[in-house]
């Protein structure tokens, strides 16, 4: 391949992969052509695209970037696989992966990067369980509202102690029975 067409290929990398702040890599070697486009297909449905790289002009695209702590990662066939929507985060791409790994023998795990943080083929699972962006903000959100649902919880008791003391006074007087005094 001429050295015109390498950097032509490594400036579509850069800017197909502009923005891309973490991805996981698979090798996809020995897929046959029909899983292939299922798997693509099914991705594609989750806003995750896959995108098979020649290895050096993929390094030297990475270069400076996001996904360069993917580049030692980069050897024989690979694919790199990310989210194509800001709703869609690579612990998506994980999950997902992790659940087509278990229908595709030939999926393999190369490597991942997520906000500067590497991950090995064997920690892609454990990628999968982290939460997503909007899961955690949940959790947040979740556990800061605990404190006033304890306060607001911990100022109606009393009250609701009150009025069950005062129902229980009604009842015993509609019955026409007498109170005594607590002595």
């Amino acid at each position: 391949m001429s050295k015109p067409v390498k950097n032509l290929i490594t400036e579509d990398y850069k800017r197909r992969f502009e923005g891309v702040s973490g991805a996981v890599l698979v090798d996809v070697r020995g897929m046959e052509a029909n899983d292939n486009n299922t798997f693509r297909a099914g991705l594609a449905e989750k806003s995750i695209k896959v995108t098979v790289v020649k290895n050096s002009q993929a390094k030297r695209a990475f270069e400076g970037g996001d996904l360069e702590g993917l580049s030692d990662m980069l050897e024989g066939p690979s694919a790199l696989v990310y989210p194509t929507s800001e709703d869609t985060s690579v612990v998506n791409v994980a999950r997902e992966l992790i659940d087509w790994a278990k229908k595709l023998d030939t999926l393999e795990f190369r490597g991942a990067i997520l906000d500067g943080i590497k991950f090995g083929p064997d920690q892609i699972e454990a990628l999968s369980k982290y939460p997503t962006k909007e899961e955690a903000q949940a959790k947040v959100v979740t556990l800061l509202l605990s404190p006033a649902r304890n306060l607001v919880g911990a100022v109606k008791s009393p009250a609701s102690n009150i009025a069950g003391i005062l129902k229980t006074i009604q009842d015993k007087l509609e019955k026409g029975e007498e109170i005594a005094k607590a002595g």
